[in-house]
């Protein structure tokens, strides 16, 4: 990843392939603005009439790179766009200086180092241009034939990430703007982890590697780790994981990973859907709709990532993840519409779709989690299509089985930059999944599919814990072109918000 350096250096005489400076939407035009003085004295006052010269309006994500005048020492200097200029005594909200970060670190793909003089006011600017940098210089090129290495950083037609940032005016002495810095490095390279996972083609990431790449880190990171292979699965009774799995030569896996903090007073259980490949199972997905299901097991990969970082953060809290880990493939053993599974928690369930699947594994997750009495319960998913037809493809749904959990949850999505909306969970959904043969069948009324899923999955947690199901369907996975920080493939959607809850349970500010 990207090294951050905290500098207090004056922009013009910083050695470096380019400045990085902010721009804003004024009202009679571009504005440059606070931190980037020196380097507009170096354009004789003029930067924000070359600027506009130039095409520049400041608007939010706006990129505009031009020569340095005589005074700078870096031949080039990135200006970006931070939306409209605050009023007056006001500065910039985090998510713009985050996204105009992460705009300029992929535009400097290449480069040895920057010099970041975006507004830096306080130690969570620091947090949010440091996570912009992260997140917007990654990239995923594994499997690139003239991918970049330690060895050869630049081998072939592949250009390595940025190799250093140095914020300006962020203080390498001051206790906060360190601690900024050091959070915000850990939480994006574990979310830079999981869209690795992400990203990764499916014959290579079944259930027993992502297993195992978990149980790499859980030793790395002082974790606790339990593997539930098949005849584990099948001793316990887990219907809807063995279900799921029955059709794929990959076996199915639930795996337990357990932070815990001698400082604890509260428990939050993270619960996450991992399908390495859904095909659909029988109830096979139409042409089409199979190139990017690898992307199925995002959920897990966001709780994965959100238990690490709380390890690495040392948060007062005490975190245990459950990753159902499955693969959905038609075969002449897999799961038919019309079988019926026996659930861990014993509840039967009709299986009239298997591509109505994750539920099935999310179901034996979250009753092996509400056995341990947990504070609260969040379970992360590419649940259903109809919460990409209700929301877009950049907003995730959050159900909950009390309002104000909800509510904190979507606070905590929307304090990190992570767009998502509070969904309600109809109770006359409930009877369309009544069955004839079974205590539940999978599927219920078509329209209002995602909080159809919600309630089914509602009857899996245990009586008294607060709960919420964040339904990422539309962000986890980019198909368009990359945006602010966000890049094409796999996004890391609800990494962020996981661990702030994670944070807020532990200093006692949530509930």
């Amino acid at each position: 990843m990207t090294a951050l350096t905290l500098s207090t250096s004056a922009a013009p005489g910083l050695r470096a392939d380019a400045i990085v400076i902010g721009v804003a939407k004024g009202a009679k035009g571009p504005v440059v603005a606070p931190g980037a003085e020196s380097v507009d004295k170096a354009y004789d006052g003029k930067l924000a009439g070359v600027l506009e010269t130039l095409g520049a309006s400041g608007a939010e994500g706006e990129l505009t790179k031009l020569p340095s005048p005589a005074g700078l020492k870096a031949p080039l200097v990135v200006a970006v766009g931070l939306g409209a200029e605050p009023e007056k005594d006001s500065s910039f909200a985090a998510e713009a200086l985050r996204k105009a970060a992460g705009v300029a670190a992929r535009a400097l793909t290449g480069a040895k180092k920057a010099a970041f003089v975006l507004p830096l006011g306080d130690a969570a600017d620091v947090g949010a241009v440091a996570e912009g940098v992260l997140l917007g210089a990654y990239s995923f090129t594994a499997y690139k034939e003239n991918a970049p290495s330690k060895s050869a950083p630049k081998a072939g037609n592949g250009k390595a990430p940025l190799a250093e940032a140095a914020l300006l005016g962020g203080k390498p002495r001051d206790a906060a703007h360190k601690a900024a810095l050091a959070r915000a490095v850990a939480v994006s390279e574990e979310l830079n982890r999981a869209r690795d996972l992400i990203n990764m083609p499916p014959n290579d990431l079944n259930p027993e590697a992502f297993a195992a790449i978990v149980q790499t880190a859980g030793k790395e990171h002082g974790l606790k780790v339990q593997v539930l292979d098949v005849k584990a699965l099948e001793k316990g009774g887990y219907g809807g994981i063995l279900g799921v799995g029955a059709g794929s030569t990959s076996g199915p896996r639930l795996v337990k990973l357990s932070y815990t903090s001698s400082k604890a007073k509260k428990h939050l259980a993270l619960v996450g859907k991992g399908i390495t490949y859904d095909s659909g199972g029988i109830s096979l997905k139409p042409a089409g709709h199979n190139e990017t299901m690898k992307c199925d097991m995002s959920g897990a990969a966001a709780v994965f990532a959100a238990v690490v970082s709380a390890a690495r953060l040392g948060l007062e809290v005490n975190v245990t993840g459950w990753l159902a880990l499955a693969e959905n493939m038609p075969s002449g053993s897999a799961t038919r519409p019309g079988d019926v599974l026996r659930m861990y928690s014993g509840k039967t369930v009709e299986v009239l779709n298997t591509d109505a699947e994750g539920r099935l594994v999310l179901a034996d997750a979250l009753w092996a989690a509400s056995a341990e009495k947990p504070d609260a319960i969040v379970d992360v998913a590419t649940l259903t299509g109809a919460m990409m037809l209700a929301l877009g493809s950049r907003t995730f749904g959050i159900m909950a089985n009390d309002d104000a959990f909800r509510t904190a949850v979507h606070e905590a999505a929307e304090e990190v930059g992570e767009p998502a909306w509070p969904m309600p969970l109809p109770e006359h959904l409930r009877k369309g999944m009544d069955s004839a043969t079974a205590d539940i069948a999978n599927m219920g009324e078509r329209m209002g599919g995602g909080l159809v899923a919600g309630l089914f999955l509602r009857e899996f947690v245990g009586e008294g814990i607060a709960w919420a199901h964040l339904d990422i369907a539309g962000p986890a996975f980019n198909d368009g072109g990359p945006f602010g920080y966000t890049p094409k493939g796999g996004t890391g959607s609800a990494v962020r918000t996981l661990v702030r809850l994670a944070e807020l349970v532990g200093s006692g500010d949530l509930g």
